[in-house]
């Protein structure tokens, strides 16, 4: 608590005629005072001697100085007074990690977000956290479509009336008795949620900010609806899954409504058909759905464990090229990995070709990468069949059954919803663990996340250079090395580094390349030659190929990148990068540095890695 020190009231009526109040700090003032003021040491026993010896932190206002003789303990103030206030370091660490919030919250604002949140969630005590979370988020601007699973309760209440769950593949078969059981778990699902969304904010909090007004206000407006039409799944390959049902429309124009009046919307698995009947539909299904046909920015699914590599780790990223290729890799094994190739198509296949253990993108019949996704149509929320494997009833993908329940092969059938949504149009989707507290802030306000996330729009075309490259890197470099932003390289010496470009392809065409010289002495590389042809400038891909180096040399275990610069400094300082001394270069370089360019010197600590991309052999 501020502590001011304030003259004695006998000094304050023997000046009655000569004070006013210092608008400042609200303390008597003489008004011819301009020297000083003397206090006891006695008088700062609770007050300034005490915030010294526990080291608080001091604030002197403006206008005013002080300073402490040791010796008869006497503090002087000149010209008005003198104020005192704690910041704790917990106080400093907030307000640091809030303005390193600001970028991501103008980033996320305006959003809309597809949050599905699996049944193991909704059944475990981390719900209440998350929801919490999603309140906060949607005061911060962002729009929320949730999606609940309810086969855990569904199960549930089947086993405490005796009876079992039936599965046929990814669906549940929902006889009578599973129906009842759906439309109950539903239902209290929907009303727990608004219950626990609905808490205002404090009225502590309230009357210290004013407006008491809003004493009684609800939290969060919530809508759910008859927004999801279904049609039955009917008898497939001799099985009846009774009044299991298949998304067929999703009414985006009256939850666009909904959302645009301030509301999240909980969109529950319950379908409705066309005849009145109320069909059961797979929560994955019906998420999946709702984000293409929204046209969502992102899919959140919070589940109830990471995806992991074969070490152990969290895989923090993973482009759509590799988890296409972990999907189809395991696809004999799995039968929703083969689900997810017959619904892409297995002509896809031709779109991506392996060069080493890295993904490299081409196309051996038109020059075009993995950019002819396939897309779903859906025209005001209605989809149908568009002749790309996507048949008419499953708009969606469901996941689930026994395969999903027994975590044979791991989280795969939740990566194949992933990369499934991703080529539908979606450009991120997130999986997260949701028993790490406070994973979707963590993920969504940090640069690296606490999840993982499945991207189509990164590093698609991405790939090491090849010798046939050798023309399209001159091409797009040769400019610059004119303008004297690049050094020169002749043929030779490009020929001698191809191994350690990257280039970015599309259509066939080199569009913009980069270099990393690796230094494994020193634990650091060096980024080079990062050029982008004129005519797509402007779009990111600058970005893109420099945050596959930085992941590529952390992937190689090394910790600093360094660069040299004449004209793009502002460019890089910008993404992370700090000015440094030629000392900071590692010896081996700096012996071949130009002194005559005066370049500038930046180096950019990395982070761990745990981007999910693999070192290729060209880098080791």
């Amino acid at each position: 608590m501020a502590t001011a020190a304030k003259p004695s009231p006998a000094w304050i009526n023997s000046q009655k005629n000569h004070r006013e109040i210092c608008g400042s700090c609200r303390s008597f003032k003489k008004s011819s005072f301009c020297s000083f003021i003397s206090f006891q040491r006695g008088m700062f026993n609770h007050g300034l001697r005490g915030m010294v010896r526990k080291k608080m932190r001091r604030s002197v206002v403006k206008g005013c100085e002080w300073n402490s003789n040791t010796n008869n303990g006497e503090v002087k103030i000149n010209d008005s007074c003198m104020k005192f206030y704690d910041i704790s370091e917990e106080d400093l660490r907030f307000v640091e990690v809030f303005r390193e919030a600001q970028s991501y919250v103008y980033l996320h604002r305006g959003n809309t977000f597809v949050l599905l949140l699996s049944g193991e969630i909704v059944a475990s005590p981390y719900l209440d956290t998350i929801l919490k979370d999603i309140a906060f988020l949607h005061h911060l601007g962002i729009r929320f479509v949730i999606v609940p699973g309810t086969h855990v309760q569904i199960d549930k209440l089947l086993a405490e009336r005796g009876h079992e769950p039936k599965y046929d593949g990814r669906y549940r078969i929902t006889d009578s008795e599973s129906l009842a059981a759906a439309m109950e778990a539903a239902g209290g699902i929907r009303l727990m949620m608004e219950a626990k969304l609905s808490p205002g904010p404090s009225i502590c909090n309230i009357r210290r900010h004013g407006d008491s007004s809003r004493w009684h206000e609800v939290g969060v407006s919530v809508a759910s609806g008859n927004f999801l039409a279904a049609k039955r799944r009917g008898v497939v390959e001799g099985v009846d899954y009774g009044a299991t049902g298949e998304v067929k429309k999703v009414d985006v124009a009256r939850m666009r409504e909904r959302l645009d009046g301030g509301c999240i919307v909980i969109l529950s698995n319950l379908g409705y058909s066309s005849s009145g009947e109320v069909l059961n539909c797979n929560t994955y299904e019906v998420a999946t759905a709702c984000a293409l046909a929204i046209g969502a920015d992102k899919l959140i699914c919070i589940i109830d464990g990471p995806i992991l590599d074969e070490n152990g780790r969290l895989i923090n990223f993973l482009p759509l090229q590799e988890a296409d290729m972990l999907i189809r890799q395991r696809a004999k094994q799995s039968e929703i990995a083969a689900k997810y190739v017959k619904a892409v198509g297995e002509e896809d296949l031709t779109c991506i070709g392996y060069n080493d253990s890295i993904t490299v993108v081409h196309s051996s019949q038109n020059g075009k990468a993995l950019s002819n996704t396939h897309n779903p149509i859906f025209q005001n929320g209605v989809g149908f069949d568009n002749g790309n494997g996507l048949w008419s009833g499953e708009q969606g993908f469901a996941i689930g059954g026994q395969e999903r329940l027994s975590r044979l092969n791991g989280y795969l059938s939740e990566l194949a919803a992933a990369a499934f949504v991703c080529r539908g149009g979606v450009q991120r989707v997130h999986l997260l663990d949701g028993t790490i507290g406070g994973v979707l802030l963590l993920e969504l306000f940090k640069r690296d996340g606490m999840g993982t996330m499945v991207a189509s729009d990164l590093y698609e075309g991405t790939r090491m250079a090849k010798v046939t490259d050798l023309a399209g890197i001159k091409q797009i470099i040769q400019p610059l090395e004119e303008f004297g932003t690049l050094v020169r390289r002749s043929d030779e010496e490009l020929l001698k580094a191809i191994d350690s470009f990257v280039v970015m392809e599309r259509e066939g065409q080199i569009i913009a390349c980069a270099a990393l010289f690796l230094f494994f002495k020193d634990k650091c590389g060096e980024v080079a030659c990062i050029a982008v042809c004129p005519e797509c400038r402007g779009q990111g891909q600058g970005d893109k190929l420099l945050d596959y180096v930085e992941k590529k040399a952390s992937s190689l275990g090394l910790d600093m990148l360094f660069l040299l610069t004449t004209r793009t400094a502002d460019w890089f300082v910008r993404r992370g990068f700090r000015e440094c001394s030629v000392d900071m270069i590692p010896d081996e370089r700096r012996e071949k540095i130009n002194l005559s360019r005066k370049s500038k010197y930046y180096m950019k600590k990395l982070l761990p890695d745990r981007s999910g991309i693999t070192a290729d052999r060209a880098f080791k």
